[in-house]
C-alpha cells in the first residue's frame, strides 16, 4: 500500500509564497508553485497567500476554484482526462466516459482507491477529428474505444 507523503507545513507553503511575492501578479504563480510541489493546493495554503497578497480568503478561493487545473485534494499518479468537446461526444466520448467512470467506480474528479489514477473531464484536448480521445497524463489518445481505454488503464495501474 502507498502511504501519502506528510502535509506540507505553514512553514512550507510560506517558503513558497515568499519565492514570487516580488513578481508583478504573483497570485497565479503561487498557485502553480504550490501545486507543483505538493500535488495540490493545500487548505491551509489560502489564508497564507490572501494575508500574503492583502487580498480576502475569498479572491484566492475563487481563483483556485475557477481555474480547472488546480486542485484542493492530492491527485493520483496518473492523470486521465477524457474529452468531453462536442466533437468527441458526436463519436462516442459520453458513453466511452461513462463505461470508464462506472468501470472505476468513480466520478468526475476520482481517484481510484490504490491511488493509481484521477479521472478529470476536460473540453477539448484538439483531437476533434480523432474522437473519442483522452489524455493521460501529457500523452494524447485518440479514436478510443473500450479496448483503448482499458489497455490505458491498465498501463496507468488501475
Amino acid at each position: 500500500m502507498q502511504t501519502r507523503p506528510p502535509a506540507p507545513t505553514d512553514s512550507d507553503i510560506r517558503a513558497l509564497i515568499d519565492l514570487h511575492l516580488h513578481l508583478e501578479g504573483p497570485l497565479l504563480p503561487i498557485l502553480h508553485a504550490l501545486q507543483a510541489a505538493f500535488g495540490h493546493i493545500p487548505d491551509t495554503a489560502q489564508p497564507l497567500i490572501a494575508a500574503a497578497l492583502n487580498i480576502s480568503k475569498a479572491e484566492v478561493h475563487g481563483v483556485v476554484s475557477f481555474y480547472h487545473d488546480f486542485r484542493t485534494a492530492p491527485a493520483g499518479r496518473h492523470i486521465l482526462r477524457i474529452c468531453r468537446s462536442e466533437a468527441c461526444q458526436a463519436v462516442g466520448a459520453d458513453a466511452l466516459a461513462a463505461e470508464t467512470l462506472a468501470a472505476l467506480g468513480l466520478d468526475w474528479h476520482g481517484t481510484t482507491a490504490n491511488g493509481a489514477v484521477t479521472v478529470e473531464p476536460v473540453y477539448c484536448l484538439g483531437l476533434c477529428a480523432c474522437g473519442p480521445a483522452a489524455m493521460v497524463d501529457d500523452r494524447v489518445h485518440g479514436r478510443l474505444d473500450s479496448a483503448g481505454m482499458k489497455a490505458l488503464l491498465a498501463e496507468a495501474g488501475a
